[in-house]
């Protein structure tokens, strides 16, 4: 060991604990530090001064001062295989000198690693167990992306991102972080993309991004925030997409929203709202999707999506609306994609989607009270492409026509239901692109011959039967006609034939009817024409003579031969 702490042995050199103002040199990261120092390198020869640095450097910045010296004089003295990306790269860890990744994935760091390529642009610590950003970051100033997910990070250092200021996307979900402040993410003027989801903040402070200028997603999603200031996103002039779904909000924070002009996405689902007052969300215009799903409402008034005139998709679905809220919705005649399952309604009557005429799909999953779809119920929705209707386990049936008058119909999803059978006339089916009808309940006879002869032309999902008992588990696309109790190929031929059956019965029977009644008549006709025949036929025998070799005189001489016909008088 020499006098500075630091003992060659072969090569490699092995770390001591020094003193550093009489403070032990953990406070500068010994781990980082004795994993660097670990590396063997040939013929290495370390010089370590950081107990004379120590002396010289201001106060306040000595610790941060020494670990940059280190690392540079190590650097310095080492030979020129420090260039290759495996020497600096920790055990556990991908670098890529080339694309200027490093992926460290459970990798069991606690600390940020400082020995890697300064110039690396992708930095992936996902899932380890570091616990604090500390000065080894300031390293690493080309960083684009950083994934810091699912680590234990309690606290943020103020300032722990002023280097980085090319940085776009930031993740540091699933940690244990319960405050941030307008300071904690400065320095990242070119971020786009911040998650915080998963974490244990509880409230957002006034002004608490404005040093966010170019910030297009924030993810705030499944943390414990109660309360959000009306300024707190103040300065977010760029945000297009905002999560703040499964927290802990009792009511939309109206005016903290009504900064955002520009957000396209608002996720508030899985929060405490039982009640959407008027212009719930005013202000935001430009909106486009919207998600208020499972959180316990039951009432929204008539003008709480007033001022939403883009939006194109909102989810309605795991709620307590007891009603379809018709009058409600009327106004939203851009809204192409609907979701309102897992609510309380328990009939969809005709019309109830009116004014919705850009609708394209909707989705009703999981209403475990919807009895019935009355006829005609989406008759005002001409563009619907795709309709879902999945484990509504009291929907038995849909009632003929009840979703004719659809030309752009193409996908029908009917899964988990409880429907026994399927009419025809349910719809018009030569658009359809796609039937789903697994899992329901289907006694396969007759009636479903339409559908088994259509199985095999069009995209229809695995039908399995229910009942008879003798086709239980059977799959439809494996019976036939015989199978199902059919008679013969098709309904309409049964019917055609049926039909002639009938008619030849009755009109045989017409006859024998007509017979009986008037079989005196007709045996007296029959008579009669039997007679005159008889009559007729001796009549012609008495006048007809044929003619033979008598009835000619011939005469024979030197005259031509010529028969002379004999007549009698």
């Amino acid at each position: 060991m020499d006098n500075e702490g630091v003992l060659i042995v072969d090569g490699t050199c092995l770390l001591d604990e020094i003193v550093l103002k009489e403070q032990l040199l953990d406070n500068l990261r010994v781990d980082s530090l004795r994993n660097l120092c670990h590396k063997n390198f040939s013929k290495m020869t370390i010089i370590s001064t950081i107990k004379k640095l120590a002396t010289t450097t201001i106060l306040g910045t000595s610790v941060m001062t020494a670990y940059v010296f280190f690392v540079v004089i190590l650097m310095a003295s080492t030979s020129s295989a420090w260039a290759a990306s495996s020497l600096g790269c920790p055990t556990g860890c991908m670098c890529n000198d080339d694309t200027f990744v490093v992926q460290c994935e459970r990798s069991k760091l606690d600390v940020i690693p400082i020995t890697l390529n300064p110039a690396i642009q992708r930095l992936v610590l996902r899932n380890n167990k570091i616990k604090t950003i500390d000065a080894a970051f300031q390293f690493y100033k080309e960083l684009q992306y950083v994934d810091l997910s699912s680590n234990h990070l309690v606290n943020i250092p103020v300032r722990s991102f002023v280097n980085q200021e090319k940085l776009q996307e930031l993740h540091l979900n699933k940690n244990k972080l319960s405050t941030i402040n307008n300071k904690t993410f400065q320095g990242l003027k070119s971020l786009t993309v911040l998650n915080l989801r998963e974490n244990f903040l509880e409230e957002l402070s006034k002004g608490l991004f404005t040093i966010l200028p170019k910030l297009e997603e924030l993810n705030l999603g499944q943390n414990r925030i109660s309360k959000i200031d009306p300024l707190a996103f103040d300065g977010l002039l760029s945000l297009r997409v905002l999560y703040l779904d499964d927290n802990a909000l009792s009511s939309v924070p109206t005016q903290s929203f009504s900064v955002l002009g520009s957000l396209a996405e608002l996720h508030v689902g899985l929060n405490g709202f039982t009640v959407l007052t008027d212009d719930a969300f005013t202000g935001l215009s430009r909106l486009a999707v919207l998600d208020i799903s499972s959180g316990g409402l039951s009432n929204i008034s008539m003008d709480a999506f007033r001022g939403l005139n883009g939006l194109r998709s909102l989810n309605l679905a795991d709620n307590r609306l007891q009603t379809i809220p018709t009058l409600q919705l009327a106004h939203l005649n851009r809204l192409e994609e609907l979701t309102i399952g897992q609510n309380e309604f328990s009939r969809i009557d005709k019309g109830v989607f009116k004014g919705l005429t850009n609708l394209r799909k909707i989705d009703i999953t999981g209403a475990n009270n919807l009895e019935y779809i009355e006829k005609g119920a989406f008759s005002e929705n001409l563009n619907l492409e795709t309709i879902i209707l999945v484990s509504n386990k009291k929907l038995t049936s849909l009632e003929d026509g009840a979703l004719v008058g659809l030309p752009k119909l193409r996908h029908l999803v009917l899964r988990e239901n409880s429907f026994k059978t399927l009419s025809e006339s349910v719809t018009s089916w030569n658009e359809l692109r796609a039937l789903e009808l697994t899992d329901n309940p289907i006694n396969c006879d007759c009636q479903l011959l339409w559908l088994l002869n259509s199985i095999n032309s069009k995209n229809i999902t695995n039908v399995q039967c229910s009942t008879p008992l003798q086709l239980r588990d059977r799959s439809l696309r494996t019976l036939t006609p015989y199978d199902l109790g059919c008679s013969f190929r098709d309904n309409r031929q049964q019917a055609i034939i049926i039909t002639f059956c009938v008619s030849a019965t009755i009109l045989i029977l017409f006859l024998v009817l007509f017979l009986f009644r008037y079989r005196q008549r007709v045996g007296d006709a029959l008579k009669e024409y039997k007679w005159n025949k008889r009559a007729i036929s001796r009549k012609e025998h008495e006048y007809q003579k044929t003619f033979s070799d008598e009835d000619y005189i011939t005469r024979t001489g030197q005259h031509h031969i010529k028969p002379i016909p004999v007549t009698e008088l």
